[in-house]
């Protein structure tokens, strides 16, 4: 072989390499032109997150947001794989693991309303009037005696409804264990806005956020009640983390910050302020910089994941 063809060849395998560095380059580098987010059913049930992500995409013309809702759970898991580049959430004990692992990078709160404990208007097992834990465990008692007459709908999908709900079996003493497999307790495996729709033609109990309740109530797809709607116990505060790019170097960091900033923005809390207050009467959700969270619980504060 003489030396033309030698440094023909070595010329094509160095034009080879750069192809292949180029290719894995560019598969692990983010798309800057796309947001994808996940986000539990009641920011997207409601009607919120489309109202916000409206507003984001003007400020920020070039990228084009993409939702995907479901419960809490599988808004972490699209995060542990690295599926999105931002999560939108609401249990705060589950986002502190997500970040102390290192998969999220901060965790901010923007915004909060109320779980309710919602039910038929007869109210079967005499909840009105009582706190979380007492109605629960009244609902636990009634639905033993009479499981025809009380029953209790649970979302069932691992969502942050469904762990706060379990969190309210155990500390009313009843045991969320010992619920499970009684014949009044019911599991829709689905999001809140089906949950409702199950427990409005079983007749039940349910644990709603207030968002949803109000969206379905006042859109007439439901008769329920709200019965028990406010305590420490039944406070819903949700949470931006964008995912960490050290983990997943696909993750369009930049964008997904700047959504997070919107959130917290005068522009995007004033949007979350007022969302509902036509349609509804009152708002569905509190912003939270603006609307510091009850003495309930501890003040905002951002986590970060460790270096």
């Amino acid at each position: 072989m003489n030396n033309k063809n030698i440094a023909i060849i070595a010329i094509i395998i160095i034009i080879i390499a750069a192809i292949g560095i180029y290719a894995f380059s560019a598969s692990s580098s983010p798309d800057k032109s796309k947001l994808r987010i996940s986000t539990t059913t009641s920011l997207e049930d409601t009607g919120l997150l489309k109202e916000v992500e409206a507003a984001f995409e003007k400020k920020y013309p070039g990228v084009d947001v993409q939702v995907v809702s479901g419960g809490t759970g599988i808004a972490l898991q699209y995060g542990q794989r690295g599926d999105v580049d931002l999560m939108l959430v609401h249990d705060k004990k589950r986002e502190e693991e997500f970040i102390k692992n290192g998969t999220g990078t901060n965790r901010t709160e923007f915004a909060y309303n109320y779980f309710w404990i919602v039910g038929p208007s007869n109210d079967p097992a005499g909840i009105k009037g009582l706190n979380a834990t007492e109605a629960f465990k009244k609902i636990a008692q009634e639905g033993q005696a009479n499981p025809d007459q009380v029953k209790f709908v649970s979302r069932g999908d691992e969502s942050g409804t469904h762990s706060r709900e379990k969190k309210i079996w155990n500390d009313s003493k009843v045991g969320y264990k010992n619920v499970t497999n009684s014949s009044w307790y019911l599991e829709s495996g689905k999001g809140m806005g089906d949950t409702l729709l199950v427990a409005n033609e079983k007749n039940a109990y349910t644990l709603s956020d207030s968002g949803t309740f109000l969206s379905y109530t006042k859109d007439g797809k439901i008769s329920l009640v709200p019965l028990i709607t406010s305590g420490k116990a039944l406070l819903n505060v949700y949470a931006a983390i964008p995912i960490n790019p050290d983990k997943h170097p696909k993750t369009n960091i930049e964008a997904a910050q700047n959504f997070v900033d919107f959130l917290v923005s005068p522009e995007g809390q004033a949007i979350i302020g007022k969302y509902g207050q036509e349609k509804y009467g009152q708002p569905l959700f509190t912003p939270v910089p603006t609307n510091p969270l009850p003495s309930l619980i501890t003040p905002l504060v951002s986590v970060s994941s460790p270096a």
